[in-house]
């Protein structure tokens, strides 16, 4: 059964936060708050924890479109290919904040993901994932935790998250109530930004 971590998005605990990256450091799989809504993630360099993941996901692990969470865009040449200014300019203006940016790879991606040409990357602004992330020292593969609910997409309380996913993931971190609006997804791997699908961010960045 999972472990139920409390951590405040005002003040977040060391303690708290070195619990959290030790169970991701150990294969885990954590379900945390962004700046959206909440996200189930594992240390990006876990090829067990990933599997999990597309699993839980139902997907093929080398076909998932995953999003990389950073600590910030220094994190960015680890991953991704080197962007012009323009899409650098764009990137430190909407960034921490709730979009996901389609950028093309380059030839770090871990072995898993060598097929894709593309990457998601996200730089949620939320203390916790960002400090989640920093912490572990490189990004986490992440995505959204969905509801079959019709009416509502996304669950926001953690409590029920946790009802739902304690036998299959290893933490719950209650970050309180996330939102039920995913992030804007651009994708910036070809010429001209196109938007895949709005969300929480504003279009007005572009």
């Amino acid at each position: 059964m999972a472990q139920f971590i409390k951590i405040y998005e005002d003040k977040p605990s060391e303690a708290a936060i070195a619990r959290v990256v030790k169970v991701l450091q150990d294969g885990g799989l954590v379900i945390y708050p962004t700046d959206t809504v909440y996200g189930l993630g594992c240390d990006i360099t876990n090829t067990k924890a990933l599997e999990r993941i597309a699993k839980i996901k139902g997907v093929k692990l080398e076909k998932a479109n995953f999003s990389f969470i950073c600590h910030d865009l220094s994190n960015l040449s680890d991953y991704v290919k080197q962007v012009d200014t323009a899409t650098f300019k764009l990137l430190k203006k909407a960034l921490p904040g709730p979009y996901t940016f389609i950028l093309p790879g380059n030839n770090n991606l871990p072995k898993e993901f060598k097929k894709k040409t593309t990457v998601g990357i996200r730089i949620p602004d939320n203390s916790i994932a960002l400090e989640i992330v920093r912490q572990l020292g490189n990004p986490i593969v992440s995505t959204s935790i969905r509801d079959e609910d019709e009416v509502i997409e996304y669950t926001t309380d953690p409590e029920l998250i946790f009802e739902k996913w304690q036998n299959l993931v290893d933490v719950v971190v209650d970050g309180g109530y996330g939102d039920n609006i995913g992030s804007t997804i651009i994708d910036l791997s070809g010429h001209e930004p196109v938007v895949v699908r709005e969300g929480k961010g504003s279009l007005e960045i572009l």
